[in-house]
């Protein structure tokens, strides 16, 4: 089964949505189920992972009911405030779902950059292991080093990193980013999506060769059983096409066996999600 383990859907909304700049004014309107399902037949994909991409209760209801509905959103990583004294009482709530699979925080948000390490956070973090719900981590490279303090806690919490933790990819630069995923991948509780990575290329200039370092390391160090793809659609629209991002990690696995490339295109998203 090959899946795409890191998409989004939503009802634009100029308020709520407004980090999505002028530049990015093509992903402006509404993105369902029906909009993404061509996509995924035409590039032989057979369902998604559908993750959060606002800040509240409410959307994780949302993308529920668009997995109700739609047969294609085999997982939903959705937001809950994992600081609330009540947050055991919401996991509870949210366990009766059969599709939702972990959370998610905007991290990479928050001008702390050690916020992975608040106290009433990491509360959150440590109920969410009675409930088999994973956790996204969604950071910026400046705050890595807190990451590893931040898994370094949680030996039996299954955490996945979204999007190679964005590294400079448009300056071509690796430097504590890669000493910092080294670390990271020495935590054996630790996955890595290779997703989102054309946003963090020169959106209108990139070529395949900008990617390899990045996917080289990953690989590297996760091995293929830790490394799952993932398109970040329709984020992904404001500098590639599904087909054309989809490309950048088929190329790179080219090479590799048939049993490695299932696990990335679909088999440690299905085993981490427990889809």
């Amino acid at each position: 089964m090959r899946l795409d383990s890191h998409q989004h859907f939503w009802k634009y909304n100029p308020v709520r949505d407004s980090w999505i700049n002028d530049e990015m004014s093509v992903i402006r309107r509404d993105f369902y189920p029906q909009d993404l399902n061509p996509l995924l037949s035409q590039n032989k994909i057979d369902g998604c992972v559908s993750v959060q991409a606002d800040q509240s209760e409410e959307e994780t209801m949302f993308l529920l009911e668009q997995a109700e509905k739609n047969s294609i959103i085999k997982g939903v990583v959705g937001w809950v405030d994992l600081r609330s004294p009540a947050v055991e009482d919401r996991l509870q709530y949210f366990s009766q779902f059969k599709k939702i699979k972990g959370f998610r925080h905007i991290v990479q948000a928050e001008p702390d950059d050690e916020f992975l390490l608040r106290k009433y956070f990491c509360n959150g973090i440590k109920a969410l292991k009675q409930f088999n719900f994973t956790y996204d981590i969604l950071i910026y490279p400046k705050q890595l080093n807190a990451a590893i303090e931040f898994v370094s806690r949680f030996p039996d919490q299954p955490f996945v990193i979204d999007h190679l933790a964005k590294p400079f990819i448009k300056e071509g630069r690796m430097d504590n980013w890669e000493k910092a995923m080294t670390t990271l991948a020495g935590f054996e509780n630790v996955f890595c999506k290779i997703s989102g990575m054309v946003t963090e290329a020169n959106w209108n200039t990139w070529k395949q060769s900008d990617f390899k370092p990045y996917l080289d390391l990953v690989f590297e160090k996760f091995g293929t059983k830790r490394v799952m793809y993932g398109s970040d659609w329709p984020v992904c629209l404001v500098a590639a096409s599904y087909k054309s991002q989809l490309s950048i990690v088929e190329n790179y696995l080219a090479s590799f066996s048939e049993s490695e490339k299932n696990e990335v295109m679909g088999g440690n998203a299905k085993r981490i999600y427990q889809l």
